[in-house]
């Protein structure tokens, strides 16, 4: 497996983002469809990530402040938007994992008709779904302070994230 990238963001004043990078692993998954959704399921579950859905990336700015979040692409490609309305483009495409800290933003910006994801949350965490609006922070802040690291990586197993031991 080769060496994820690993983006940084910073707090944009609407969009808490986090201090851990989000990690996206290239090529993990070389099946597509519907075999490459069900062994991303099984990988993530193996690692202690699940309270999986399959869909797609919403198209509108959006974090999660109760959990981190998987994502697997097991068909098409996209340009996704982290970070919020200065964030950082990405395209992701069959067989990319995104590991998405609580926090960090996330937006479809355009994808292919055939684009499908598969999501899952560290030990089936519950999520919640903030939009930067007013109002969503100090408590979203409080919130992704108190998630917890997860236990192992979605991808390599393990004893957690290793790039988010250092922070």
């Amino acid at each position: 497996m080769t060496k994820p990238e690993l983006v940084y963001l910073k707090d944009d004043g609407i969009i808490p983002n986090s201090p851990y990078p989000v990690v996206i692993y290239r090529q993990v998954c070389t099946d597509k469809g519907s075999e490459a959704a069900q062994w991303l399921e099984e990988r993530f579950a193996t690692h202690l990530w699940t309270n999986a859905w399959r869909n797609g990336v919403y198209p509108f700015h959006h974090y999660h402040s109760t959990s981190h979040e998987v994502l697997g692409i097991y068909s098409g490609q996209a340009r996704l938007q982290l970070g919020g309305e200065k964030g950082q483009m990405v395209e992701v495409t069959t067989g990319d994992v995104l590991i998405i800290p609580a926090g960090t933003g996330h937006k479809k910006l355009e994808a292919s008709a055939d684009f499908g994801v598969v999501g899952a949350y560290p030990e089936g965490r519950d999520w919640d779904l903030l939009k930067g609006e007013k109002g969503d922070r100090p408590k979203a802040d409080e919130n992704i302070r108190a998630v917890p690291l997860p236990a192992k990586d979605p991808v390599r197993g393990g004893e957690g994230i290793s790039f988010w031991a250092t922070k």
